[in-house]
């Protein structure tokens, strides 16, 4: 597997079942947006620098809310959350994906905004072995949230997301507090390549994209 980080909460994944593309932004953000092939396009909620869909090839299978769903082998579980921590009064609702594919489960938790996740929420997403989160602040949870939240997923990889880099024009704080505060040396990437029999067993790795 092969994972792709464009910027902001924009990832592709590519296994061998097919690839994924999650959260494709448009340009008005400051950074490039990805060319859009892929077998399935998910969208965690209706922003236009998560859901820019509107380059999709006409037969993506496009998944913008919870529930259960499945394309060419590939599972993905749909769980509903807050953008924010007033019930999403303020911004309303986000969608957390879990995608199993070759064997492993990756959750990408869009621009989650609650303090923490709740009981449900943590059984529904279930197992995970790598977790893709926001850490920037200001729109979604900051950098100790996110900790804290790690905590209660207890994934094998973390991937940060939703953080300030060179062009993108967000007002959310960079990644430098996280890092301070998870304390784990970060493997730097510019793509990620991971194997079931590869994930770490005792320690969890934290893996940062070149931004």
């Amino acid at each position: 597997m092969t994972i792709t980080w464009f910027g902001h909460s924009c990832f592709r994944i590519e296994s061998k079942e097919g690839s994924v593309l999650i959260d494709p932004f448009v340009k008005e953000i400051g950074l490039r947006p990805p060319k859009i092939k892929d077998n399935l396009v998910l969208v965690t909620h209706n922003h236009s620098d998560h859901n820019n869909i509107s380059e999709a090839n006409s037969e993506a299978f496009i998944i913008d809310g919870p529930g259960e769903y499945e394309k060419q082998g590939i599972s993905v579980r749909g769980v509903t959350s807050f953008h924010d921590k007033s019930g999403g009064k303020e911004r309303g609702l986000n969608t957390m994906y879990a995608i199993k594919a070759e064997g492993m489960v990756l959750c990408h938790m869009g621009d989650f905004g609650q303090d923490k996740l709740d009981d449900k929420q943590v059984e529904d997403i279930g197992s995970v072995d790598i977790l893709m989160i926001p850490v920037g602040g200001n729109y979604t949870i900051d950098y100790k949230e996110a900790v804290n939240i790690i905590g209660q997923i207890e994934p094998k990889i973390v991937i940060p997301m939703h953080y300030k880099i060179k062009g993108l024009e967000i007002d959310i704080s960079g990644p430098e507090k996280f890092l301070k505060e998870i304390g784990l040396t970060p493997e730097k990437v510019d793509k990620f390549k991971i194997a079931g029999k590869n994930l770490p067993i005792e320690e969890m790795k934290l893996v940062m994209f070149q931004g």
